[in-house]
């Protein structure tokens, strides 16, 4: 396995993968994706022989990225980047890619000096898994809030670097 930035030409893969983890994340068009791709603050792909297997798309603070959930957390503080979604092909989960992937993000953020990496996972819709993996991973719950309209409720995460 090998990490590298994510580039223009891996945005149907992303798509494929981010839209086979719904409703964990969004779904989201090729066009969205391009678009949030050239906001991001920081991108990280896991390939295995090349392949996509698992990506990281994160903002830092001051970005303009008009998501809620960013948008908490940079009027709390401007010491952070925030993953605003990771996602692991459904056939390589449990095999470490997701706490790989999330190893290279708060190296990046201690490599900043940053205090801290943070997120949000679905508290409605459910997303149990996920709400415990990022516990393992030493993320506190700061807050909750209603997105979407009210149609999802997130606990909003962060954990120290």
């Amino acid at each position: 396995m090998s990490f590298d930035a994510l580039t223009p030409t891996d945005v149907p893969r992303l798509v494929e993968l981010n839209d086979a983890a719904s409703p964990a994340v969004p779904i989201t068009s090729e066009t969205e994706m391009a678009a949030l791709l050239d906001i991001a603050g920081f991108t990280l792909a896991a390939r295995d022989g090349g392949a996509l297997i698992g990506f990281v798309i994160g903002m830092r603070a001051g970005s303009s990225y008009a998501s809620e959930n960013y948008r908490f957390f940079d009027a709390r503080s401007f010491d952070f980047l925030y993953v605003d979604r990771i996602v692991i092909d459904d056939s390589q989960r449990g095999t470490g890619i997701g706490r790989a992937l999330y190893g290279e993000v708060f190296e990046l953020a201690r490599s900043e000096s940053l205090r801290e990496v943070t997120c949000e996972v679905n508290l409605d819709p459910p997303n149990p898994e996920s709400l415990a993996f990022h516990a393992r991973l030493g993320f506190d719950r700061i807050g909750e809030q209603a997105t979407k309209g009210g149609s999802v409720t997130v606990a909003l995460l962060a954990a120290v670097v």
